[in-house]
């Protein structure tokens, strides 16, 4: 386990407990600190950070009131399992009446899958199981709040990209009324966003599969080795994607960097990166857009930006699982 290092810039007008915040919850979201993982206590993170023990406090009881963590008297803040990590399931007398061999049997299930079985092969030892993971894979929906709906299209593209099958985008504001529809299908979002889809879906027995988002790590080290001054362009889908973004760099390099974000449908704010900033960073989506401004706005140009182009938004293991859980290896 890599050891993640928090930075907090005390002149910034953004608060020490905002900055922190962010950067505990995209370690978590980029599965930096997977479920289960114990957070560093207050003690620690009061020394690495500088931060009083009750500011930390204070934003661990955030991450809690959110559901992200859980916190265990005499042990420590915990990333709390979500979704389907959590094993949750639509109860059936048999599952009642043996609750210990239901879980023996998920448990068995994930193991399994872990080293490679597919669900067709397991299907004769744990027929119940098997069965309702397959009709949940026949419709898999993305979701993500409507005024960050930019994460949810990147995810959709990414996914019906890499599994090949039909992924439907729904706004976390309409999920309830499309679940009322099918009891068939999976909802798949970003663990930014799982506490709300989770409220909406448990009830209806629909289960919840949270994905990792990409960790950024060569990006953020490439920013880290920029000279004081540099003038750097941030171009995505997502204005959620964006507003962490700037924190955390902020948190890591302060004022030392001009930092200027745009979604790529913003041609104007686009188009004063492409004139403004010597390196623009972007999500796929994204690139094909920001390379177009550029060679429109050629001629103006005395140097092109360089583009630095992220890998997907979606992490490559949670990618792999997936196609695993919906029985697509």
């Amino acid at each position: 386990m890599v050891m993640v290092k928090f930075h907090i810039q005390a002149e910034s007008d953004i608060p020490a407990s905002t900055q922190l915040f962010n950067q505990i919850r995209f370690a978590i979201a980029s599965r930096q600190f997977p479920p289960g993982h114990r957070l560093p206590s207050t003690r620690q993170l009061a020394m690495q950070t500088g931060l009083h023990r009750n500011t930390i406090a204070k934003v661990y009881g955030q991450l809690e009131e959110l559901g992200i963590v859980d916190a265990q008297p005499g042990s420590g803040i915990y990333v709390r399992a979500q979704g389907d990590e959590g094993g949750a399931r639509p109860q059936s007398p048999i599952f009642e009446q043996y609750p210990e061999a239901h879980k023996r049997i998920q448990n068995s299930l994930d193991d399994l899958l872990s080293h490679g079985c597919t669900l067709s092969q397991a299907r004769e030892l744990f027929l119940s199981e098997i069965d309702w993971r397959l009709r949940c894979s026949a419709r898999v929906l993305v979701t993500a709040p409507q005024q960050d709906i930019g994460a949810g299209e990147l995810m959709a593209q990414e996914l019906e990209k890499s599994l090949r099958i039909p992924v439907q985008l729904v706004p976390m504001e309409e999920l309830d009324q499309i679940l009322d529809q099918t009891r068939a299908g999976t909802v798949v979002t970003s663990r930014y966003f799982i506490g709300e889809a989770e409220q909406i879906a448990a009830p209806k027995e629909v289960r919840v599969i949270p994905i990792d988002i990409y960790d950024y790590s060569q990006e953020i080290q490439y920013l880290t080795t920029l000279s004081k001054g540099s003038s750097i362009g941030m171009v995505s889908l997502s204005s959620g994607i964006l507003r962490a973004a700037e924190v955390i760099l902020h948190s890591l390099k302060g004022d030392d960097l001009l930092v200027l974000t745009a979604k790529a449908d913003d041609e104007y704010k686009l188009n004063a990166i492409v004139r403004a900033a010597q390196t623009i960073i972007c999500d796929q989506a994204s690139y094909d857009i920001v390379k177009a401004a550029i060679q429109s706005a050629r001629d103006d140009l005395i140097r092109a930006p360089q583009v630095l182009c992220c890998e997907n938004y979606i992490g490559s293991k949670s990618i792999n699982l997936l196609k695993r859980e919906l029985g697509l290896d």
